[in-house]
């Protein structure tokens, strides 16, 4: 005789299940002799709640996007169980005791394990069930979504989610790995939260965990429900692509698209650069809008994205950049119309037209002048629009010229979420390749790219068969001659001795006390730019709920509008990241076809000496440059 411990409401499951059992041998009796299903609430307690001493680790500080570590230091004894524990005592009790909470990510090495753990600590933290997209497998922007769509069949939301990514950073054993808290609205925590997350690593003696809960089967979709000393616990392991696959069909015409890509004369390209985007790409390029498995590159995850570097841009996607002709190979086809890249957790984004490099920052612009009339989700209007500060003004000009209402943010998505929760904005994006909108409150790089496919189809809908094409580069190239070129690029010096970085960026701090010294220093490198008229640390006060975020980055504006930006990024796992940032406006259309690098020259020239670059970092090229 064989007894099934469990609890009332899945007492039926197994009961059917049995007698589906019997069916398939003939014998009725075989129920009676062989099982007895019973409901036992004193034999229910199937995990216990364990008590772990801890100490302390420095620098479980997030960032603006979590906290991102080399593997190997995640791994050290109690360090992911400090900060999840930490997490939990930051949230109140409502969003933990009986709770629902997600726990996924990119797949990156270490991936599987973490979530293991965090199932062991939600458990006994009292969370009454858990979220987990298959193979533990979820984007960035469709834990946004499920967090925001996804009713359980018990009619249970998810209050937050755990997502197990450190974004465009390599993966592997000797690479990285992160884990950051979103809350109810589906977007990162906000400060308030993310400070005290850090003020706990810093005091904590204790955490908790049940430690006999057996591993989870993460790769077989179901429900695994089990009980513990506060009643019942289930892991749910739904599909990974499914909520995020119908968003997508509400907020776009997927059959102007598949138009588009069935034309002979579209051809198309996406490089998942083996990130989790590309469970996604199959799903949606594919599967429902039709494009042919071929035009899918790297589209299969991989705990170290392949070897690579899952960053979108023309530095690593740099298969997707050959294919497309903005460099010379050997490589004999005719390029596609359209290609476009993902980072590692699916965020991010790469435009790319037949030997042309579409900027973010154009990207974001180019979308929001077109979505009234290219995207059904926007066809009532826009409530606004938004960027980062580093970002290229080229947004500004259209918000000004369509009237709409526009702000200027620091450095990650929470401040986009502030203004899309209190209805003032529909679109917005960063020059660090992310882009998005109002369906979700993080950046979406899938959503980027059917909104550029959406414009190609709109501005084709007559001449998909016959005739020319109107291109990426004609969409851009008309924009600008509307609204001007933002001549832009960035800088990145990566690994720099987090010492040497500080210096830096307080020196450019001090030089700003005095703009006649200013412009002296810069006159005598180019005598040709205009005056700097303005040079502070960018500030910011929310609109929403009057928060004030400083040293936000380093600013020196010059009279004509060109700009030199300095900041340091915090989505590194090791030393620092120098980020500079240089734009030059031009109104005048005879000039916008000018080549980015000749028009930026005089401006980079400055900026390197102007902050003594090479002498404070010791290099004399930065790491990477878009």
């Amino acid at each position: 005789m064989f007894t099934f411990i469990t609890t009332e409401n899945h007492l039926t499951r197994i009961q059917k299940y049995i007698k589906a059992q019997v069916c398939l041998v003939g014998n009725q009796n075989l129920i009676e002799l062989l099982f007895q299903v019973r409901y036992d609430r004193t034999k229910m307690v199937l995990f216990t709640v364990s008590k772990v001493e801890t100490t302390p680790f420095d620098g479980q500080k997030p960032g603006t996007s979590g906290l991102r570590k080399k593997v190997k230091v995640f791994m050290y004894p109690n360090y992911l169980h400090n900060f999840v524990q930490s997490t939990f005592n930051a949230l109140s009790d409502d969003k933990v005791k009986g709770a629902t909470i997600v726990v996924s990510g990119d797949g990156r090495y270490f991936s599987k394990e973490a979530i293991q753990i965090i199932i062991k600590m939600a458990a006994a933290n009292g969370v009454r069930r858990v979220w987990v997209g298959q193979n533990g497998l979820l984007s960035t922007p469709a834990v946004s979504a499920v967090i925001r769509e996804r009713v359980g069949a018990d009619g249970s939301k998810a209050s937050g989610a755990f997502i197990l990514t450190a974004s465009h950073n390599p993966g592997g054993p000797h690479e990285d790995f992160g884990i950051k808290y979103n809350m109810e609205n589906g977007g990162p925590a906000p400060e308030a939260i993310t400070d005290q997350i850090y003020e706990n690593t810093k005091t904590i003696k204790e955490y908790f965990i049940a430690e006999d809960l057996p591993d989870v089967d993460i790769s077989t979709i179901g429900v695994t429900s089990l009980g513990g000393p506060e009643g019942e616990f289930d892991i749910d392991v739904f599909d990974s692509t499914s909520d995020y696959v119908k968003l997508m069909k509400s907020i776009f015409d997927f059959e102007s698209i598949r138009k588009l890509l069935a034309s002979p004369n579209f051809t198309f390209c996406y490089d998942a650069l083996h990130g989790v985007a590309g469970a996604y790409a199959k799903r949606i390029f594919v599967e429902e809008l039709g494009a042919h498995e071929s035009s899918l590159l790297n589209c299969t995850p991989k705990e170290d994205f392949g070897g690579g570097h899952p960053d979108p841009n023309l530095t690593y996607a740099k298969e997707l950049v050959e294919r497309m002709g903005l460099v010379k190979t050997n490589y004999q086809d005719e390029p596609p119309e359209f290609g476009a890249a993902a980072d590692g957790d699916a965020d991010r984004n790469m435009i790319l037209g037949k030997r042309f490099f579409v900027t973010p920052s154009d990207s974001v612009a180019i979308i929001a002048a077109n979505a009234v009339q290219a995207i059904p989700y926007f066809s009532a209007g826009l409530k606004g629009v938004a960027r980062s500060m580093p970002t290229s003004a080229a947004l500004d000009v259209v918000a000004k010229h369509l009237n709409l209402k526009f702000f200027e943010v620091p450095t990650g998505w929470k401040f986009f979420g502030n203004l899309m929760d209190a209805g003032l904005c529909s679109i917005c994006g960063e020059e660090s390749f992310g882009t998005g909108s109002d369906h979700i409150r993080e950046k979406d790089g899938i959503w980027a790219v059917l909104a550029w496919l959406s414009i190609l189809a709109f501005r084709n809908s007559d001449n998909l068969n016959e005739g020319k094409l109107v291109t990426v580069e004609d969409i851009v190239r008309e924009h600008w001659a509307t609204y001007g070129r933002h001549f832009y690029t960035r800088y990145d010096y990566e690994n720099v001795d987090a010492g040497a970085a500080k210096e830096l960026m307080a020196y450019l701090v001090n030089l700003q006390s005095s703009l006649p010294d200013v412009n002296k220093i810069t006159k005598g490198i180019r005598s040709d730019l205009p005056d700097i008229v303005q040079a502070d640390e960018f500030e910011y006060k929310d609109p929403v709920d009057d928060s004030i975020s400083k040293h936000q980055g380093v600013r020196y504006l010059f009279e004509d509008g060109s700009r030199l930006v300095f900041r340091l990024s915090g989505t590194g796992s090791e030393g620092a990241t120098i980020r500079l940032y240089i734009e030059q406006y031009e109104k005048d259309s005879s000039k916008t076809g000018r080549d980015s690098q000749e028009a930026l020259d005089p401006l980079v020239e400055v900026a390197l000496k102007l902050s003594k670059m090479e002498e404070f970092t010791g290099r004399s090229a930065p790491t990477v440059i878009t």
